[in-house]
């Protein structure tokens, strides 16, 4: 996860926290709902380290997106999973990456967090 959120992708994440499961993160004042998301990039030719960074920083944007359409200001508990095998980690996500293709699926919690 901090590879990828240092990577040159990384700049397509918008300003609201996102959280990964088992993250420390401020009180929730309210929760709004939970969300999975599926993204999948072109990796063909591409280093598969490189695609999954890319599509996990996607898939953060669109947990972001949704956080921002709901009236949240973070997203909490984000959790990977592949083939329906959850990962709750703070500090890895699940990539399915291929010759063509890379997948990463996501979900997580939009809340507004207290004094935000």
């Amino acid at each position: 996860v901090a590879d990828a959120k240092a990577s040159r992708h990384a700049s397509a994440l918008l300003d609201v926290p996102v959280y990964m499961a088992g993250e420390k993160h401020p009180a929730v004042a309210q929760k709004i709902g939970s969300w999975p998301t599926s993204q999948r990039t072109n990796a063909f030719g591409k280093a598969k380290t490189d695609a999954c960074h890319r599509v996990f920083i996607s898939a953060l944007r669109v947990l972001q997106q949704r956080a921002q359409r709901e009236g949240g200001n973070a997203v909490i508990d984000v959790e990977s999973s592949t083939m329906s095998q959850p990962l709750k980690s703070a500090t890895q996500f699940r990539c399915a990456a291929g010759a063509l293709m890379a997948n990463v699926a996501l979900t997580g919690t939009v809340v507004k967090l207290a004094g935000k």
